[in-house]
């Protein structure tokens, strides 16, 4: 199964994308992974709130296709330990599909349609965090996950 992270924007830290693309690298010993960075909405910040997370909305949805799993990374979503969510991906791993897709929406969130689409929300803090580096701290949750899964020596517990 393929696993995707599809986020809004790109990452302008030359440092975070190099540890998205450690991690990225990591990821692929146990999965076909990719990051897939869609362009901001442009003259966003003219844009009411409500447009701009209609117009981003549009954008995601023309990347799912029947049979994905859409997981939103969402301040609403469940929040579990790294050990829960490496036993939810071992899951949804194991029920089979076409691709997993984990997405990171734009400053204002989702949109109705996105939230509709979902299969699932998934929240990785009470806290906010900004959406660059949000991206190295999932990519680095997914890795952990994978090496709980493969009982390989990264996470300690």
């Amino acid at each position: 199964m393929d696993i995707d992270l599809i986020a809004i924007g790109k990452t302008d830290a030359p440092e975070i994308a190099a540890l998205i693309a450690d991690y990225a690298k990591r990821i692929g010993r146990y999965a076909k992974f990719s990051v897939v960075f869609l362009p901001d909405v442009r003259t966003s910040r003219k844009l009411p709130a409500e447009q701009q997370k209609q117009s981003e909305g549009e954008l995601l949805l023309r990347q799912f296709g029947p049979g994905d799993t859409v997981v939103l990374l969402d301040e609403k979503g469940e929040e579990m330990r790294s050990v829960e969510f490496a036993s939810w991906l071992e899951r949804r791993l194991a029920a089979g599909g076409r691709r997993i897709c984990f997405v990171i929406g734009g400053p204002y969130g989702f949109s109705k349609a996105v939230y509709d689409r979902a299969d699932a929300l998934l929240s990785l803090s009470r806290m906010t965090f900004s959406h660059q580096i949000i991206r190295a701290i999932f990519a680095e949750q997914l890795y952990r996950a994978f090496s709980i899964i493969h009982n390989t020596p990264y996470h300690h517990e």
